[in-house]
């Protein structure tokens, strides 16, 4: 079936992440969703996906790099990112020793003020490798500023982590004592 995975990924995160009244679908508490609706949904959402099957989104949860969504006994959830209003909950989980984020030079001086908070989002958004941080940092600026997380040292003092799949994980929150090796990324 010919079919565009990146724009299907897309329409599934804006769904789960961000807007699920306006495709009529309800998440639980951890930000499941039914298959089957979810489906219907994005079956509505374009004429390219009229004969959508779950073996469509099966396959391009596996295929995408970020592996943003999972796919569990007939749910469908996005796993990281989401803008909704209250939080979805999680299971905290042990970090390893150090992570990664990446950010502009004008969000360095909040930062090491009041730590990392998740603006927009309902979680820290955190890298497991440099490479990964380097890449999101991007994002925000042309020269970006990576900052080397003391996860476990957090961890230790009760910052709560989660894991948000293999590279990336999540916090409620990193304090600004854990931020203390700044690299400047050229």
């Amino acid at each position: 079936m010919a079919r565009s995975y990146e724009n299907l990924s897309r329409a599934l995160s804006h769904a789960l992440r961000h807007e699920p009244w306006l495709y009529e679908l309800e998440l639980d508490e951890e930000g499941w969703a039914d298959v089957g609706a979810t489906l219907a949904a994005l079956r509505r959402e374009s004429a390219a996906w009229s004969n959508l099957t779950e073996f469509d989104l099966a396959e391009m949860i596996h295929t995408s790099s970020k592996q943003r969504h999972e796919l569990v006994n007939g749910r469908v959830r996005a796993r990281y990112g989401h803008s909704l209003p209250g939080k979805l909950r999680r299971t905290p989980a042990l970090p390893p020793p150090r992570l990664f984020h990446g950010t502009s030079p004008a969000a360095i001086l909040k930062i090491r003020e009041g730590g990392l908070l998740p603006m927009g989002r309902q979680y820290v958004h955190l890298s497991l490798d440099l490479e990964t941080a380097v890449a999101v940092g991007r994002r925000k600026s042309n020269d970006p500023i990576i900052i080397t997380v003391r996860a476990e040292d957090a961890w230790n003092a009760g910052v709560v982590f989660y894991e948000g799949n293999e590279k990336v994980w999540l916090a409620d929150l990193v304090p600004p004592e854990f931020l203390d090796l700044i690299e400047h990324e050229r």
